[in-house]
């Protein structure tokens, strides 16, 4: 109870600004939590149909699975039903390589959505405590230059102990959104290069029967 109290106190004392940094920091964690259930949910989709996929491309299946890619709305399944259209018509490796790039240019926007804002929320968190601290001592100086010379210290050193909450509470703020933000960042990363590589899985399996019927 004294602990809630405390936190009541903190946040009371920290004035107008409080709300604001209050509002960032939601909204913030909203973002996170939400970009951290769709990545997560994205890599083991893509897990889940790769596991389907690799064995029928080794050993050939490529219209089953064209069909598997064509019914999934997975990342991986995306890209890959690119360089399956492509197969047909396409005469160099080149030619479905440059068709998976769009196809991944397509998905990483998807996977990067809303993660940035997190950075820049940090910071506005930053800036706001800033900006309510500096007003407060703007009105705690104002306050003290009309107070009686003996309570002058004592009211001044309360004033700036107050207003320097909005600095702390900014703070507090700000440090988790930009651990959350290098966090999604690493796993939207590490996402794209498994795409990357499982593109060039399937181009090396695509271009070994080529290639062999290229040399008979």
């Amino acid at each position: 109870m004294d602990m809630y109290n405390t936190i009541v106190r903190f946040f009371q004392d920290g004035g107008l600004f409080m709300y604001p940094i209050m509002l960032v920091l939601g909204i913030g964690l909203a973002i996170a939590i939400e970009r951290w259930f769709y990545l997560t949910a994205s890599k083991t989709r893509n897990r889940l149909i790769w596991k389907k996929l690799a064995p029928l491309l080794k050993k050939g299946g490529y219209k089953e699975a064209a069909n598997i890619t064509r019914q999934s709305k997975s990342a991986i399944a995306t890209i890959l039903s690119y360089g399956f259209a492509r197969i047909e018509t396409a005469r160099r490796r080149d030619d479905i390589e440059k068709a998976m790039e769009e196809s991944l240019m397509e998905v990483m926007p998807r996977l990067e959505k809303r993660t940035h804002y997190l950075a820049t929320f940090a910071n506005i968190a930053t800036l706001l405590g800033l900006l309510g601290t500096i007003i407060g001592l703007i009105r705690a100086f104002t306050a003290v230059a009309a107070a009686n010379p003996a309570e002058k210290a004592d009211l001044l050193s309360a004033s700036i102990s107050v207003a320097m909450n909005t600095t702390a509470f900014g703070l507090m703020a700000a440090i988790p959104l930009l651990l959350m933000h290098s966090v999604l960042t690493t796993k939207t990363t590490e996402l794209v290069d498994s795409l990357e590589m499982v593109s060039v899985k399937f181009l090396n399996s695509v271009a070994e029967p080529r290639g062999n019927s290229s040399a008979a």
